[in-house]
């Protein structure tokens, strides 16, 4: 039986899924209570240490560089939930497997957000029924494949359209080819986790709109949901800007410098640095560009490429979203899809 509504009252509408099961509740607590217990030792003890400075400069600067586009893509799939419906979605996407998944890649032209902002808004699609591949396109494709990225990568490179295309292309093909593969090898249902409650207690489970909602009602609604999200991902962020942080911290970067003497071996150096950095898609053409005199453009491109699809923050947030299984089939093949790619460009001579 559904809870009674008080007459010439709205209430939100949009259904949620269950929340977690208690032992992954209790695993998530004991994981949250022991990196808490971490950092008070570090603060405690290590504190006056220079490898503590350099380990809370760089946290705090991934955090923050992260935080403003974690806040917009979390507004912007509150707006989904509540001002578009699931019928709208799939009148969008085609039918064809294919032409939703090529469509889907290059979304990021109309919907310009960086890695970060992505997550919480592919979450919200997957909900109101986006096929799986089509999500999967999007989220790598969209942080590379947007005009913001054009002009960053455009200004690194000093207007070099062929760098600047090079990458866009390249984002592109990638997504398609993945959202293709986790297409063919993975339903929705042994893919996705369910979304948690958008409030606390399950507040809106299920309910009939009893009145007509106004605008201002459901802008609250929207920002209900984005808060929700916000907070069921943000400590993730939390979690891999720590990590991020304490690898390079731990890691001297001149330590690596000695694989620069083979051209494959700077590609794979490359790409485990743009996991570990962790930086945002607007900003990592300029790093890359730094080692313009050094490394092949087949090195900076795999920097470019990879680091939007996958990174340590974004290995924690993929959690929220995905299965396990999911990850690590995903991870794996990103890494050497963006591997064997720029294997091609560095066979082509660049």
């Amino acid at each position: 039986m559904k809870p009674s509504v008080p007459e010439g009252q709205a209430v939100c509408p949009h259904a949620h899924g269950s929340l977690s099961t208690a032992p992954a509740v209790r695993a998530s607590v004991l994981l949250q209570f022991a990196f808490v217990t971490i950092l008070a030792i570090l603060i405690v003890f290590f504190r006056d240490a220079p490898p503590f400075a350099t380990l809370s400069i760089t946290f705090v600067s991934i955090f923050l560089e992260a935080l403003p586009f974690m806040l917009l893509g979390a507004a912007i799939g509150g707006l989904i939930e509540v001002f578009i419906s699931k019928g709208a979605i799939l009148r969008i996407v085609p039918a064809g497997r294919l032409s939703a998944i090529l469509l889907a890649a290059a979304m990021g032209m109309v919907f310009p957000v960086c890695e970060c902002a992505i997550v919480p808004v592919v979450r919200r699609l997957f909900g109101k029924g986006l096929p799986l591949g089509a999500g999967i396109a999007f989220l790598l494709g969209g942080p590379i494949v947007n005009p913001l990225v054009f002009l960053s990568t455009a200004v690194a490179y000093g207007n070099d359209l062929t760098v600047v295309i090079g990458r866009l292309a390249g984002g592109y093909l990638i997504a398609v080819v993945m959202g293709l593969l986790i297409d063919r090898c993975f339903t929705r249902q042994s893919a996705l986790v369910e979304i948690p409650s958008a409030l606390p207690g399950g507040a809106h489970e299920n309910f009939a709109i009893a009145a007509p909602a106004g605008i201002r009602t459901k802008i609250g609604w929207a920002l209900q949901h984005g808060a929700a999200d916000f907070l069921d991902i943000s400590r993730f962020l939390v979690f891999g800007a720590f990590t991020a942080g304490l690898l390079q911290t731990l890691v001297a970067r001149g330590e690596l410098v000695v694989l620069f003497g083979s051209p494959i071996a700077s590609i794979l150096f490359m790409m485990i640095l743009a996991v570990l950095l962790s930086l945002c898609s607007e900003a990592d053409a300029f790093v890359a560009a730094s080692f313009r005199t050094t490394l092949p453009l087949a090195a900076q491109m795999a920097f470019m490429v990879l680091g939007p699809m996958l990174d340590l923050k974004l290995i924690a947030m993929y959690s929220r979203m995905f299965k396990k299984r999911l990850i690590l089939v995903l991870s794996t093949a990103t890494f050497i899809g963006v591997f064997s790619m720029m294997l091609v460009i560095l066979w082509m001579g660049r």
